[in-house]
């Protein structure tokens, strides 16, 4: 592997981000405007081209050289501003044949043709967000040119959920034609609170492979079974016997999952069809388990084929795969030393276990060339502070169960914190490759939110952390906590950050006390935020940042929405989903605006209700 790009002091990284970021309140109104023009507006794969093209304007007004059709529909901005690393910045673009049933007003109502059959389309797995947060990040930077130097290269990507767009960039010469970069970095929502970064060393997605199987028998009469061969029953075995390959042939040390998800054969009751479909699909943390799931479906297949007397060999092809997305351990810990000096350490995770979920993003990395390029992928929380807060489960692995995620209809990002949690995650990542080191701190910089901290050990397993440490006061236009309070200068940096989640946060310079103790490996998140929960604000405006944000655009709209969501009214809404109107606060009430005091950290606009069950949703909407 080449050597791994030399990473900037993670709090001279925040230091940057703190002057960078406080352009954001002038940019945060586009960026949202951009995501809630996506999510109305999504897109199956490799047909994204409205999206596409709001990708190159975006990025042509900001000054960057603008490539689009690459790899079908895939964009690339470059943006050089002297020497140093080229660091690639990548989102995906793609949406997902599925009707939404968030009622957010403004859910999607597109239809589009998929495999010659028209569906729903819904951005149901965050790339909506994910490619406003990167557009806003490739502006942020365009704009901030005397705070780094080196190149910067923006990717959206198309095809994801298809899992071959990666593969199609490559193909069409990304690499050849606009550079090889030093390392890549890129993010995904996921279940966790809304604003929370989540970073593993190693591997943190699985690798997937999809497989078409078709069973071939001989048609009749049903009266007649005896004069057939059934292709129905041929595929039943299949899936039955499939079912013990997990638990009777692969180890129980290793991961795999198989699942058949389809399955299609016949046309009436009383004919015996002539063949049998099936498409199935594996899941799986290391190649060699692959391998031994693919070698099974192809064993088991032909023998129950064989078995009923079927006179043609069956088809089985892969048609989909990807492999495991291996973050590196070293440039893992760059970014993690960053994103808790930015952040604050209670904002800022380490996943003791890796998801089963599969990305194609590891593609970029070249896993198979002589020397692979290191990148990091992490997790931005998406979901909503009251759902988190009002779901089932006494830790986090079983909340995460119990919300809506990725995939499910119900997905409905808290938009402002995810935004701008996002936003600074991979602009922070990527000062911490661009900054400059060694020339003095910039003018008037205020402290880091948070203090440094170089993340679990590269050859360890990555394990949370607690932390000790109240984060520190953002700089005057920093994202998080506007119009924060002033608090005293002389506070307790590493008062329990949880003890007055309603008050002002301290100020001053970074802290150079003690370090942050290491706890042992959990089995839950071990965070602050994450194991408990805040006290109910004393103000009625204080709601949770999922609902604030959302009255900030809809006003009280929003409330017959909730009441709708809680009631299974969903499907019955007809409110005006105009996205100027939505976009626009100026007019709202005062009361109406999001909670101003940041209560426990820079990523939060206001603590979660303790609410009422009637405002919350059914259990039958959780995934």
């Amino acid at each position: 592997m080449e050597a791994v790009p030399h990473a900037v002091d993670p709090d001279r990284a925040a230091q940057h981000g703190n002057v960078v970021m406080r352009l954001l309140d002038e940019l945060f109104p586009l960026v949202e405007g951009f995501y809630v023009d996506l999510h109305k507006n999504p897109e199956l794969s490799h047909a994204e081209h409205r999206t596409a093209s709001g990708v190159a304007e975006w990025l042509t007004r900001t000054g960057y050289e603008v490539h689009k059709g690459v790899g079908g529909t895939g964009v690339v901005g470059v943006l050089r501003n002297g020497p140093g690393p080229t660091v690639m910045l990548r989102a995906d673009m793609d949406a997902l044949p599925l009707q939404e049933k968030t009622g957010l007003p403004y859910a999607s109502t597109t239809r589009a043709v998929d495999d010659g059959v028209e569906v729903p389309v819904m951005h149901a797995c965050g790339h909506d967000a994910h490619t406003a947060c990167l557009v806003g990040a490739a502006d942020l930077l365009s704009e901030t040119r005397d705070e780094w130097s080196g190149t910067v290269m923006i990717v959206a990507q198309p095809g994801e959920e298809t899992l071959d767009g990666a593969q199609a960039m490559l193909a069409d010469g990304l690499f050849d034609r606009f550079g090889r970069p030093d390392v890549i970095l890129g993010q995904h929502l996921g279940p966790q609170p809304a604003g929370l970064i989540s970073h593993r060393a190693g591997v943190i997605l699985g690798a997937a492979s999809s497989y078409r199987v078709r069973v071939y028998g001989e048609g009749g009469h049903a009266s007649q079974p005896n004069t057939t061969v059934d292709p129905v029953l041929i595929a039943a075995n299949i899936v039955t016997r499939l079912q013990g390959v997990v638990s009777r042939e692969i180890s129980p040390s290793e991961m795999a999952v198989l699942t058949v998800g389809r399955i299609q054969a016949g046309t009436k009751a009383n004919i015996i069809p002539d063949e049998a479909y099936l498409e199935i699909n594996t899941r799986a943390l290391n190649d060699n388990v692959s391998a031994q799931l693919e070698a099974a479906i192809e064993r088991v297949v032909r023998a129950e084929a064989a078995a009923s007397g079927a006179t043609r060999e069956p088809d089985v092809e892969r048609f989909q795969s990807a492999g495991v997305t291996f973050n590196d351990a070293q440039s893992t810990a760059d970014v993690a030393a960053a994103h808790h000096a930015y952040f604050g350490d209670d904002y800022v995770i380490h996943l003791p276990d890796p998801s089963p979920a599969t990305e194609d993003f590891s593609y970029f990395g070249l896993p198979d060339d002589p020397q692979p390029i290191p990148y990091v992928l992490w997790f931005v929380g998406a979901t909503p502070h009251d759902v988190w807060e009002a779901a089932p489960g006494d830790t986090p692995y079983e909340k995460m169960g119990n919300v809506p995620s990725n995939h499910s209809p119900f997905f409905a990002p808290a938009r402002e914190p995810t935004l701008r949690a996002g936003l600074a995650a991979i602009t922070v990542a990527a000062l911490s490759y661009l900054g400059h080191q060694d020339d003095g701190a910039p003018e008037d910089l205020g402290a880091p939110a948070g203090t440094a901290f170089p993340g679990p050990a590269p050859e360890a397993p990555a394990y949370p952390y607690a932390s000790t440490g109240d984060p520190v006061e953002p700089p005057s236009g920093a994202p998080f906590g506007a119009s924060a309070p002033q608090g005293d200068p002389f506070a307790d940096p590493f008062a329990d950050p949880l003890a007055d989640p309603l008050g002002p946060p301290p100020s001053g310079s970074p802290v150079a006390g003690p370090p942050v103790p290491h706890h042992e490996p959990n089995d839950a998140y071990d965070s602050a935020y994450l194991s408990s929960s805040w006290p109910a604000p004393e103000e009625d405006g204080a709601r949770s940042t999922h609902d604030a944000g959302t009255d900030a655009v809809t006003g009280s709209r929003d409330e017959e929405l909730r009441g709708e969501w809680g009631d299974d009214k969903v499907e019955e809404s007809t409110l005006s989903a105009d996205m100027a109107a939505l976009l626009e606060e100026d007019d709202l009430p005062q009361g109406q605006r999001p909670p101003q005091g940041p209560p426990s950290g820079p990523s939060y606009g206001g603590p979660p209700p303790s609410g009422s069950d009637d405002d919350r949703p059914d259990s039958d909407r959780r995934i």
